[in-house]
This record gives C-alpha cells, structure tokens and sequence, in this order.
C-alpha cells in the first residue's frame, strides 16, 4: 500500500525526517508511536502530499506522491485538530465538503455521522460540540471518500472510555473490510490493541518495533 524509500526532510537547518525508509502492508492497522516533534505528524503529511520531501519518494499503490499524483485518491486523513464552522451543523458541515468532492448524499452522510457516534448531533452547530465530538465529526470527514487507506494522528483525543472504545471498535470493522490504517497515539494500549506493526519515530529516524499484543 505505502513505500516509503530514502525521505529526508529539512525546515531551514532543522532536518525532521532522516533518510526515512519504511512500508506498510494492505489491510492492517499499523503503529507510529514517539514523542511530541519526533516527525510522526512530519511523515504523515509527507504520505499525504501535504509537504514534498526535499529528497527520497514515496509510493501510494504504486504511484508515487507529488510527481504522478499530487494527493491520493483513496485516502481520508485525520490530521492534528479538523477545523470546521462552528455556526452550522456538524452535518451542515460535511455537506460543504461533500459537495466540493465525494458528492454524498444527505442519507449517507447521516450514516457516517451515525457511525462515528454523532447520529443524535447531527443538526447541532459545531460551535456547542464538546472537544471529543469534534473529534469524531473529523473521523467522518476522514471516512467520506470512503478509503482504502485511513491515516489517524492521534485519533483517541477527547474521547472519553465508552468513545475510545467506540473509536477502537469502528477501526476494527473498517480492518476487516480491508481498509489500511496508519495510526499515531500517544497511549500504548490503543497500540497494543489495535496495530499489527509498531514503528517507532525518535528525531526524525524511524525503527520498527515488536508489535505490542495484549493478551
């Protein structure tokens, strides 16, 4: 799904991501942990063609990002805080973005909501969310182009136990429709419950780790 061969990336002198190799298998959840600055996020928008690395590429099926294609198609992203209108309605919100690209209709849209959680809040304005359903009204974003692959940095934000539960429960099911999923989190026992390969981010380097199973 995701080659990933020889990334460096620089900000001035500052390098934060260092000769970055690494791919990731279709159909698994798979883990980046490591602290604030190690170059997570940095990775991720490299995956996305948010930012072109100054050296190295990257391959999404096949195609190779910010030379044969700009942004991959199949991808929805939940990356740092989603920013949304907080004078209109969580669905009123999606219905702009679906009307500028997926096209979905008022009823699938509903579905989405009703699948992250927000089925109740759906007509309420986005201004009187609390920080966990904003949180999820940014999964349903992510989940609109319905993707192949689903890129999660720090999905678990704001949400209470029943959410993260929830959260944990949703990506499970989208797994098991062969959906691949890169997950960044700052909590190991959403590592060690949901990921089938950890890899570890430590200034801009990246390693893999043993995945982290419970029992």
């Amino acid at each position: 799904m995701i080659e990933i061969s020889r990334v460096n990336k620089f900000y001035g002198k500052q390098q934060v991501l260092k000769d970055v190799s690494v791919s990731f298998r279709p159909g698994l959840i798979h883990g980046l942990v490591g602290r604030n600055g190690s170059g997570k996020t940095q990775l991720f928008k490299v995956i996305c063609g948010f930012v072109l690395p100054d050296s190295g590429e990257v391959r999404v099926e096949g195609r190779r990002i910010g030379r044969e294609r700009r942004f991959p198609q199949s991808m929805g992203l939940l990356i740092e805080s989603p920013g949304f209108l907080p004078g209109y309605s969580g669905l009123f919100n999606l219905q702009m973005l679906a009307a500028m690209n997926t096209r979905l209709s008022k009823s699938e849209l509903l579905a989405i909501l009703g699948q992250v959680g927000l089925g109740e809040a759906a007509h309420r304005k986005v201004g009187k969310y609390s920080l966990g359903m904003r949180q999820r009204l940014g999964l349903a974003q992510a989940l609109m182009r319905r993707p192949r692959l689903l890129i999660l940095d720090e999905p678990f934000n704001g949400l209470d136990k029943r959410g993260v539960e929830e959260v944990r429960g949703m990506l499970r099911g989208l797994k098991a429709d062969g959906v691949t999923i890169l997950l960044a989190s700052h909590n190991p026992e959403d590592i060690r419950l949901l990921c089938d390969s950890v890899h570890e981010m430590d200034a801009g380097l990246i390693s893999p780790m043993a995945a982290l199973k419970m029992p």
